[in-house]
């Protein structure tokens, strides 16, 4: 642990690990105040050879310090370096059980609100996050949604399409699957797959095996069960047809998200 970062932050238990990097609180040397310090292991990098995740993880933090202070992203305290780990003092956050159960539209608009503000803040700095799914969504200790790892995260100039394969089965575009040049509108796909989720209580595409999995993506054969959906809005399932439209051209943008009439319907029959 870098003896700068003890200097000023007083880190304390474990609370998340992955591949490449743990995740601990600490509290500021200062203020008392709490936060999350993320250290990335360069040395795993490095003997992963010349992966994606491993270029990805190492501008994770440039990329996280250029969507910094938003509301609703994660947002980067402090970053240190020594020879063996990054270190990345962040907002501490929580993970939310929302995805377990259905929820009302009402509530569901207020999650999907929050998070396509993140989303679209991220495409309007040319930052695609390409992970977008529930346990990336996180909400602080006022329960404020806050967009987190932005591991698999790459930056894009408008026209430039973006390639390789990256993120979660069941939340992936079909065009990444395919192999395909994509866009950012990935994160929208991914973002429309959790809607369905918390409207649903369970997943569109679905699967026994990652293989099973990946062709019902790519058929993107998106179906409302009456059993379930005849109470949800019409509203609602326009929006998810738009988000989780197989065309790229014709699927939402995450301004354009932000703009459907659904969120002011959802408002309404609180």
């Amino acid at each position: 642990m870098s003896q700068d970062l003890k200097r000023d932050y007083v880190v304390s238990e474990e609370i998340g690990r992955g591949r490449f990097g743990t995740v601990f609180r600490c509290s500021s040397a200062d203020s008392g105040h709490s936060y999350a310090v993320k250290s990335i292991d360069k040395v795993a990098i490095t003997a992963a050879g010349d992966s994606l995740d491993a270029q990805c993880l190492l501008t994770e933090p440039k990329i996280v310090q250029l969507l910094s202070p938003h509301p609703h992203i994660v947002n980067l305290h402090d970053l240190y370096e020594d020879e063996t780990n990054l270190h990345m003092v962040l907002d501490l956050c929580y993970e939310s059980q929302f995805h377990h159960r259905v929820m009302s539209e009402p509530e569901a608009a207020s999650v999907m609100w929050q998070l396509m503000q993140a989303v679209a803040h991220c495409h309007r700095l040319g930052v695609a996050h390409r992970d977008v799914k529930p346990d990336n969504i996180l909400f602080d200790e006022e329960n404020r949604l806050k967009l987190a790892d932005f591991g698999s995260a790459d930056t894009f100039k408008e026209g430039e399409p973006m390639s390789g394969v990256v993120g979660t089965p069941h939340y992936v575009a079909p065009e990444v699957l395919a192999g395909r040049d994509y866009n950012e509108k990935v994160d929208v796909w991914s973002a429309g797959v959790v809607l369905y989720q918390m409207l649903a209580g369970f997943l569109p595409f679905r699967g026994d095996s990652p293989v099973e999995i990946f062709e019902a993506v790519l058929r993107a054969n998106l179906r409302f069960p009456t059993r379930v959906f005849c109470s949800v809005s019409p509203a609602a399932k326009d929006l998810l047809r738009r988000m989780l439209c197989k065309e790229v051209s014709r699927r939402f943008s995450a301004e354009q998200v932000l703009r459907h009439p659904w969120f002011s319907v959802a408002e309404q029959s609180e």
